[in-house]
């Protein structure tokens, strides 16, 4: 009798975990397979075992169409400037924006799985513009790197392109010092020296924490002691108001700046900024910058707020923030994927999700005008004609020798064109000189892409 009720309670303890593990099953094939779909492993959508659909830029120009084999754009200049985002044939090139729609493309559901009755495929369109991409691309002129702009307002994309690259249906020889790199989709997965792009991260604090700011100026000599360390600039610029330490850059002024916020503000306003914070959107989460003063000398302190120091930012996380600027203290998410359909039905389309306000609309106001002034009395305004551009530049020192990358950010306060950016030229000097060139070109494009929709 004993024997019969130890194999009862054994048959039912198995069967209760035959159903405990069937249902596990269940309850993970229903969450997860949808990402099982567009892994970087799966036949359905990589090996091509599947008519899974096309997608197109925001005119409706073919990017990518992936059925019995990928077949990229008829244009070599839009098959390089986009494989960043489309990936390339070896698989050296992820394509995270596919694989996080992949399951809705393909038409997948839990009862059918991928199977389509419609026969139609799904269509993915793109937030960005193959005409500004390739004008990017030709404008950075081969150079490693990236060029970025967003409507700071709706958070599409309309342009990110990484440099170098290649067109995938034409592949090169990729082991030179020319393709350094090559694989990196450096808008998304880098983080560089800012330089002093980030005096718009100092100006922002000061305006808001130190009362009296508006009221002080600052003198520079073209060196501002800390014992035996100092701080230097590369000229003299006398006495100035923080408006004109903004616009002359200067190294000195913002090391008396940085003394009246201090590192206790200046490190709680990098975190509100979200600058060393990953940007998650569509299936891709970007690099984190950083921002660390802590146990620092007040010299080291000082070169911090001046975009030195250990700081980093990721170029897309600096875009929104100048956009966030730029909408009066509020920004839009950024995103690239404007919609996706499948069978003919539209089974997903983006919205506008804004920011969390970062600074107070007076604080915003004043940044603009300051960025404003930048560009009418250094950068000049005339690069940027029937646009009012509102930046600043940077130029990113590496030590060891090596030449400074350039950098540029800042955005448009025309009602019309509501869009902010950043470029980055790795190695490329000084920022204004390398980078107005490249971003005046692109703001033109843009411009006219938004004038004909």
């Amino acid at each position: 009798m004993n024997r019969v009720v130890k194999r009862t309670w054994l048959m039912a303890l198995f069967i209760c975990l035959l159903l405990g593990g069937l249902g596990w099953f269940l309850f993970d094939y229903t969450v997860s397979a949808p990402k099982w779909i567009g892994s970087a492993g799966s036949s359905y959508v990589h090996a091509g075992t599947v008519g899974f659909g096309s997608i197109t830029d925001r005119s409706g120009d073919l990017l990518l169409e992936i059925g019995d084999a990928k077949s990229y754009s008829q244009d070599p200049a839009t098959r390089a400037s986009t494989m960043h985002w489309l990936g390339d044939r070896q698989g050296n090139i992820s394509a995270p924006v596919i694989s996080n729609y992949a399951a809705d493309m393909s038409g997948y559901n839990v009862v059918n799985g991928v199977y389509d009755f419609s026969g139609l495929g799904g269509q993915m369109e793109l937030t960005v513009s193959s005409r500004v991409q390739n004008v990017a691309m030709e404008a950075l002129a081969g150079r490693k790197g990236t060029v970025a702009v967003y409507n700071y307002k709706t958070g599409e994309i309309l342009c990110a392109v990484t440099g170098p690259t290649y067109d995938p249906d034409n592949l090169p020889d990729l082991t030179g010092e020319s393709y350094e790199g090559v694989f990196l989709n450096r808008f998304t997965q880098s983080a560089y020296v800012p330089g002093s792009i980030f005096k718009v991260v100092t100006t922002a604090a000061a305006l808001d924490c130190v009362p009296d700011i508006l009221d002080k100026t600052f003198r520079c000599d073209g060196i501002y002691p800390y014992g035996e360390e100092r701080v230097t600039c590369e000229k003299a610029h006398g006495t100035l108001d923080l408006k004109g330490a903004l616009a002359h850059s200067c190294n000195c002024a913002f090391a008396q700046i940085s003394e009246l916020v201090g590192k206790k503000n200046m490190t709680a306003y990098v975190k509100k900024f979200g600058l060393t914070q990953s940007v998650h959107f569509d299936g891709i989460t970007t690099a984190k910058g950083n921002y660390d003063v802590s146990n620092t000398a007040q010299v080291s302190f000082a070169w911090s707020c001046i975009g030195q120091y250990t700081d980093l930012i990721n170029p897309c996380r600096f875009m929104t923030f100048m956009g966030s600027i730029a909408g009066g203290g509020v920004g839009a998410e950024p995103y690239i994927v404007s919609r996706v359909s499948s069978g003919g039905k539209q089974v997903y389309a983006a919205e506008t999700k804004k920011t969390d306000r970062i600074v107070s609309a007076q604080v915003a106001k004043t940044l603009t005008q300051y960025l404003e002034n930048n560009v009418k009395s250094i950068y000049g305004a005339g690069n940027f004609p029937g646009l009012t551009v509102c930046a600043k530049s940077g130029t990113s020192q590496l030590g060891g020798g090596k030449t400074s990358n350039a950098m540029f950010a800042g955005f448009v306060a025309d009602e019309a064109y509501p869009l902010a950016f950043i470029v980055v030229v790795e190695n490329g000097g000084y920022g204004a000189n390398t980078c107005v060139p490249v971003i005046s070109r692109v703001l033109a494009e843009c411009k006219q892409v938004l004038d004909g929709e």
